[in-house]
């Protein structure tokens, strides 16, 4: 996906003019925060994810000069980079999990765990389905919710986490395995892929 908005300029555009023009990277801002931001929520918590999307931004204004220009569509690249951001905070995600599957109520509820409910009773599956999100290896949970919770193509994926394709494909099948087991055969892609 091409993001063309804010004047209409392509992402690599923009990034070649900030090169000069510091203002320039206000358009990706402008442009990804909002989902980048959702995206940290949901991993690691309100807390920490308003600190690791300016993270994100700032290394990504960093290295803007390295940037390959003939990406048009830099969000692979954010993601990336955010989800660098995020490993650096894995056991403060681990903990979330945690705390979600012991959780009744209360604010952790509010927000995943609704959204889960949407599709299916949460009282019965939260604790099983956070469980075993928490029991995912880092690069497998990654692969997972950067499909699911972001709705990047296999081929963003892969750029995102400089692998190849077949590896974020092998990944994706090992972690939804192990979510359908967990959760007795049930299809995880029915929970995780609410509320894009």
């Amino acid at each position: 996906m091409t993001a063309v908005v804010g004047g209409g300029v392509s992402d690599a555009t923009a990034i070649a003019e900030s090169r000069s023009d510091a203002e320039q990277f206000g358009v990706l801002y402008d442009r990804y925060a909002a989902q980048l931001y959702r995206y940290a929520h949901r991993r690691i918590g309100p807390e920490r994810a308003e600190d690791v999307v300016a993270e994100t931004f700032l290394a990504a204004f960093r290295r803007r000069g390295a940037y390959d220009l003939t990406r048009t569509d830099a969000r692979p690249w954010f993601y990336g980079i955010l989800t660098k951001e995020i490993a650096r905070h894995r056991r403060a995600e681990e903990a979330r999990y945690r705390a979600m599957g012991r959780a009744g109520s209360g604010d952790i509820a509010d927000g995943f765990a609704d959204r889960v409910a949407a599709s299916v009773s949460a009282q019965a599956n939260r604790r099983p389905l956070v469980d075993a999100l928490r029991r995912l290896t880092p690069g497998d949970r990654d692969v997972l919710l950067l499909v699911a919770w972001s709705d990047l193509s296999y081929e963003e994926v892969a750029e995102t986490l400089h692998i190849k394709i077949g590896t974020v494909r092998s990944r994706l099948h090992r972690a939804r395995r192990k979510l359908r087991d967990a959760l007795g055969d049930t299809n995880p892609a029915d929970f995780l892929e609410v509320d894009r």
